[in-house]
């Protein structure tokens, strides 16, 4: 989506707008933390983010992986800054190919700052020498595909503090192609409005769109208010130096003048506004609070789907996925990654073509074994393994070897029934609550355009004991309004489900739509899950050593065990699951197992026989 549609839609409804800046960081480790950081600041609500351009070699390619990062995985539209700076013509096409490879739509033009072993900035053999010649040469490559924002400078730049100039130049990029103006960081109100004004008087109309710097420590703040020669007020200056050697009150004081500062530029008329994030969230995250802006109950976080949609190059159409990936999104997308359509409209032929490999980057358990050790500890029987579970459930614990997000929210609803489950030894990867008809705008559990209503069946996945497997089995087959799949990591297959067709487990009915029905359970795609969900048990039992309690429980479960999923087709009642699965509890829940003295142990795998579809 391009950004000036965005600004145009917060202009015609009123409801204020907000984006984050990230920039490259130098370490691998740097750059995953930050991927964790901007997938956790995804659910504050921004619009939008952007990331800055690293100059040469290295640099220049993270701020393009970035980017498909951000598209593809995190379903973050993304606008990519490009820079002249050391970039010829070939340079700026190959960026500007993988952007529209990753779907990305927007691009932020900008001379940029001369490298830090020349005093002044020089352009390149066959490169651009200003931000216009590279508006004009987007524009022309690319026709509209690509929205083009340019900088703006209330209170000129480094090399130029000519006003009249800067707003000649300012007016040269607009009649290039530039449709929305990012302004550089101030906290001069006054002087922005002011400056405002003067753009409009030179016949500007793009939105402009101000830059604002939250302020985390006393150092950091004066540090980039000099580096950029920002004008701060006197009063701030007031009230910030008696506590600039205290952070936590700096912070405190900060959200307050910014939140301040962004209510005044509020009351001038502008809708949207863009923060410099420095890769972090706490100040940022403070001042949205102050601002009453971080999704409540009050102000929904918006979502077009149940699920985190990707953005990537032909995804944006995708509408319908599998349930088992609801918990990891981005595996789900690194598999189904080299297809050449998504489903959009109903789930088409899953075997044709094929889920990825599980090799593939993303999919397996991430961090170290040491790190996962830490997150969960070393369990020694079936007992430790369940309570990890219920932590997850009680939000102790953000992340599971299944889950790479912290529980739903609506998960609260059948919190204390998945709770006894685990305390029984029934061990739940995945599920969702019955929903019959709330409106699409609930703040849990709505999605989709406004003035329609969303629907859910219960819906229930989970590692089953073999012991307990066969009564199980029997007890949903008497019942008839339950749908089941179960395997073993063998592939042993057990179903009562009468074809491999889809099953709609969400769907959304609208104004002026056909029903969408946008999360599925089905067959096929099941057993590609599976094999990603008994690998990622194997992968978290090979973080403990051989022959420890933890490797052979953990092992235990993935070789003997089954993976279960029930569907109850009566939306109506949200409970029939757990109501089957009464009096049902895994034996010697605190057995904790021995190696075998040959030091080889035969595993069931379930029953020996291929696939029982009972009916």
């Amino acid at each position: 989506m391009h950004i000036r549609d965005m600004l145009a839609e917060a202009e015609r409804t009123g409801d204020p707008s907000f984006s984050f800046e990230y920039f490259p960081p130098k370490t691998a480790q740097g750059v995953q933390n930050l991927y964790d950081r901007m997938e956790r600041m995804y659910n504050f609500g921004p619009k939008f983010i952007d990331i800055t351009w690293g100059a040469g070699g290295r640099h220049a390619e993270l701020t393009c992986e970035m980017v498909v990062q951000a598209q593809t995985y995190l379903g973050l539209e993304a606008c990519m800054h490009l820079t002249c700076t050391d970039m010829g013509e070939e340079k700026v096409n190959d960026a500007l190919r993988k952007a529209y490879k990753a779907g990305c739509t927007n691009i932020l033009a900008l001379r940029g700052d001369p490298p830090r072993e020349k005093e002044k900035w020089e352009a390149t053999d066959s490169g651009f020498l200003y931000a216009r010649d590279l508006v004009a040469h987007i524009r022309k490559t690319y026709g509209n595909h690509f929205d083009i924002g340019v900088a703006g400078y209330p209170e000129g730049c480094d090399d130029n503090k000519d006003e009249d100039l800067l707003l000649d130049h300012l007016k040269e990029k607009v009649d290039m192609g530039a449709t929305f103006i990012v302004t550089q960081m101030f906290y001069d109100v006054d002087n922005f409005v002011r400056w405002v004004g003067r753009v409009r008087e030179r016949g500007i109309t793009v939105p402009i769109v101000p830059g604002i710097m939250p302020i985390a420590t006393y150092a950091s703040f004066l540090r980039r208010a000099n580096h950029m020669n920002c004008k701060i007020p006197e009063e701030w200056m007031a009230k910030l130096e008696p506590v600039k050697n205290d952070d936590v009150a700096v912070r405190e004081l900060g959200k307050t003048l910014v939140a301040d500062m962004c209510r005044k530029i509020l009351a001038a008329g502008i809708r949207h506004l863009h923060f410099y994030t420095m890769n972090l969230a706490q100040a940022t995250r403070m001042v949205l609070e102050e601002l009453n802006w971080l999704p409540s109950p009050d102000r929904p976080l918006k979502q077009a789907l149940p699920w985190k949609q990707s953005l990537g190059f032909g995804r944006r159409g995708e509408d319908v996925r599998p349930i088992f990936w609801r918990n990891r999104n981005k595996s789900y997308v690194a598999r189904t990654q080299e297809w050449d359509e998504f489903p959009n409209g109903r789930w088409g032929d899953s075997r044709s073509p094929a889920f990825g490999e599980l090799d593939a980057y993303g999919i397996g358990l991430t961090g170290t074994n040491e790190q996962n050790r830490k997150k969960w500890g070393e369990p020694t029987c079936i007992r430790d393994i369940a309570n990890l579970f219920v932590r997850y459930l009680n939000k102790e614990i953000e992340y599971l070897p299944w889950s790479e997000a912290p529980v739903a929210e609506e998960a609260d609803l059948i919190k204390n029934e998945l709770i006894e489950l685990n305390q029984r030894g029934l061990i739940t990867v995945n599920s969702q609550p019955a929903v019959n008809g709330v409106k699409s705008t609930h703040p849990v559990h709505g999605w989709g355009p406004s003035n329609g209503y969303v629907y859910q069946k219960a819906y229930l996945e989970m590692f089953v004991s073999p012991a307990l497997f066969p009564e199980i089995k029997q007890r949903i087959e008497n019942h008839p309004d339950l749908t089941y799949h179960a395997v073993t990591k063998s592939g042993n297959l057990y179903t009562n489900a009468q074809s491999e067709g889809p099953n709609a487990v969400t769907w959304g009915v609208f104004p002026g739509m056909e029903i969408v029905q946008p999360t599925i359970v089905e067959r096929i795609s099941f057993l590609a899950w599976k094999d990603e969900a008994f690998q990622l048990g194997t992968e978290w039992a090979r973080c403990y050593d051989a022959g420890s309690p933890s490797r052979l429980v953990v092992d235990e479960v993935m070789n003997d065990w089954f993976l279960v999923n029930i569907v109850n087709n009566d939306f109506h009642r949200g409970h029939t699951i757990f109501e089957v699965l009464i009096g049902l509890k895994v034996a010697d829940l605190d057995k904790v197992p021995e190696p075998q003295t040959n030091g080889i142990k035969e595993h069931t795998n379930g029953a020996p026989n291929g696939v029982e579809a009972s009916a």
